[in-house]
């Protein structure tokens, strides 16, 4: 088992890092929110989990503990492997997401590619009384379970801008979702160039 990988970013890839730690390239596959916290050159330290299946081995790793304690959740849901808890916590914040399964949420859910509206019933069903509440904390000091998600007027329109350059929906919405969640004032135009740093 490997459950911790401490190394330099030797490549960032789409839905992935390469980290060099002990003279191995490791690929880690990463939520959107730990890889627009990785730097090439620059020493990265990730939570990790270590999957095996019968055609593949797959590393996925975390920058924070609450992005592990949610994969290993949503991972125990029949039916959701980590490539779909992946991507649920890369469409959106812990915070929102954790805020979405507490409170029934399907719609949101069901807004992430992948899940239909059975699996995200399926999703709430089993975990809603799993989820530790501090992991909505942020959305809901904002005022309920959806404020961390976005979207205000600037967050659309950076969205739009940012899905015409050929970015995929779930990496966006990620994205301007935390921009949105440290600065709320943020306008469109800072959105879409801090978003480009991150997603590039």
């Amino acid at each position: 088992m490997i459950a911790y990988l401490s190394g330099v970013v030797r490549e960032i890839r789409e839905n992935s890092a390469v980290v060099v730690a002990g003279g191995v390239g490791y690929e880690v596959q990463c939520p959107v929110s730990t890889l627009g916290k990785l730097t090439v050159g620059e020493p990265a330290e990730l939570n990790t989990r270590f999957v095996v299946r019968e055609d593949a081995q797959l590393l996925f790793g975390f920058q924070d503990a609450d992005s592990l304690r949610l994969f290993d959740l949503l991972t125990t849901v029949s039916g959701v492997g980590p490539k779909l808890a992946l991507a649920l916590l890369s469409a959106m914040p812990v915070s929102a997401l954790a805020a979405g399964l507490l409170g029934g949420d399907v719609k949101l859910l069901s807004s992430v590619s992948g899940v239909g509206k059975k699996t995200a019933e399926r999703l709430v069903l089993e975990l809603q009384s799993k989820v530790p509440e501090h992991l909505a904390a942020p959305a809901a000091a904002a005022g309920g379970a959806r404020p961390a998600r976005v979207v205000t007027t600037a967050g659309r329109d950076a969205i739009d801008a940012l899905l015409a350059l050929g970015f995929r929906e779930a990496q966006v919405r990620g994205v301007v979702a935390e921009l949105l969640a440290s600065d709320p004032e943020l306008n469109a135009d800072a959105l879409i160039r801090r978003s480009l740093g991150r997603l590039r």
